[in-house]
């Protein structure tokens, strides 16, 4: 039975009982109801969900399978972003994953910068047709999470005078 059910169930009560402490309870009752907070997802990176949806059918055995695997892809140097995620001292990525399993889950918005060059004002532009980056003569910019710059070697944009990085709102 969800919060809803339960208002629902103890609003159909009223005059069922003449006693006017017990209707002053349940109204009182109702109010606390009423204000109970609803459990939070989990708020999740978008590889995190991935796995997730990928394995939640076989939910136990699939992240049992996952665990017993990182050991040989550590040494292999081969740990995937999800494996990395599950042995990092900073997430508690067994307690996140059984919430997300019972309690659902969302994905959390990775934050997005556009580059320009700091004396020309020019932004930088991914072209996906050509499949490159440059920076454009007009005002084509485009939005890029921390990771997607780092993946196309520009991580140094961050900390470079030659570039102003901006978040981008929203």
């Amino acid at each position: 039975m969800n919060k809803q059910e339960l208002i629902e169930k103890y609003e159909k009560l009223e005059g069922v009982c003449k006693d006017p402490g017990a209707e002053i309870a349940r109204l009182i009752f109702l109010e606390d109801l009423r204000e109970l907070d609803e459990l939070q997802k989990v708020q999740v990176p978008q590889f995190v969900a991935d796995w997730y949806e990928a394995n939640k059918d076989d939910f136990e055995t699939n992240l049992f399978r996952a665990v017993d695997l990182i050991p040989s892809d550590y040494e292999e140097g081969d740990l995937s972003e999800f494996e990395e995620w599950l042995v990092d001292d900073h997430t508690e990525p067994f307690q996140t994953l059984v919430n997300m399993h019972q309690f659902g889950y969302e994905v959390k918005k990775e934050r997005q910068y556009t580059v320009k060059m700091r004396t020309t004002k020019q932004p930088l532009f991914y072209n996906s047709l050509e499949k490159r980056l440059f920076f454009s003569l007009g005002k084509l910019a485009t939005q890029f999470t921390f990771k997607q710059l780092e993946e196309a070697g520009f991580r140094e944009v961050f900390d470079s005078p030659l570039f102003e990085v901006e978040e981008v709102e929203g």
